[in-house]
């Protein structure tokens, strides 16, 4: 896997704005690459299941904090619909 790809979730490919998030910083990417395929396409759907441009910026930018905090799954939301 070259230093630019990024693992992708189960049923989704990951986006270009979270992969590129995920790049910028190597400690969420360390905590990405940690997580199970199913965890990374629940993450994956968290961001683009919204729709405002605004709010998905928002969790893009959850996406790393979180995830260097140690959550391995998006809290308090009812999942992926596509499992």
């Amino acid at each position: 896997m070259s230093k630019k790809e990024i693992v992708d979730g189960v049923a989704h490919k990951i986006p270009a704005d979270l992969g590129q998030a995920l790049i910028s910083d190597p400690a969420a990417r360390a905590k990405w690459e940690d997580i199970t395929p199913l965890a990374r396409n629940e993450w994956i759907c968290w961001v683009i299941s919204v729709k405002k441009p605004e709010t998905r910026r928002q969790h893009v930018l959850r996406v790393r904090t979180e995830l260097k905090e140690g959550m391995r799954r998006p809290c308090c939301w009812a999942g992926c619909i596509h499992r």
